[in-house]
C-alpha cells in the first residue's frame, strides 16, 4: 500500500485512468462489432453513416498511444474499409 501522499495520489490517478481506459476500450469494441455485423448483414448504408464515427474514435484512441497504438488503429480502419468494399461488390 502507498505510504507517502504522492504515492497515494498516484494510486488514485491510476485507478481513474484505468476506469476511463476500460470504458473507452469497451465502447471501441462495441462500435467495431456493430460495424462488422452491419457489413455481414449487407446494410451498407448504415455502415457508411457509422464509419466516420468509428474512424474518429479510432484516431482519438491512438492519439495518446495508451489505449491502442497508431498502427493498430490504421490497420483496423484499413480492414473495415476493405471489408466494406468487398461487401459492395
Amino acid at each position: 500500500m502507498a505510504i507517502t501522499s504522492a504515492a497515494k495520489k498516484s494510486l488514485r490517478q491510476s485507478i481513474k485512468r484505468k476506469a476511463r481506459n476500460v470504458k473507452k476500450k469497451t465502447k471501441l469494441r462495441n462500435l467495431l462489432k456493430e460495424v462488422r455485423s452491419l457489413i455481414a448483414q449487407k446494410k451498407l448504408g448504415e455502415v457508411k453513416k457509422l464509419l466516420p464515427q468509428v474512424y474518429k474514435f479510432l484516431d482519438k484512441a491512438a492519439k495518446g498511444g495508451k489505449l491502442i497504438k497508431k498502427n493498430t488503429a490504421s490497420r483496423t480502419k484499413s480492414r473495415i474499409s476493405k471489408s466494406l468494399n468487398l461487401g459492395q461488390k
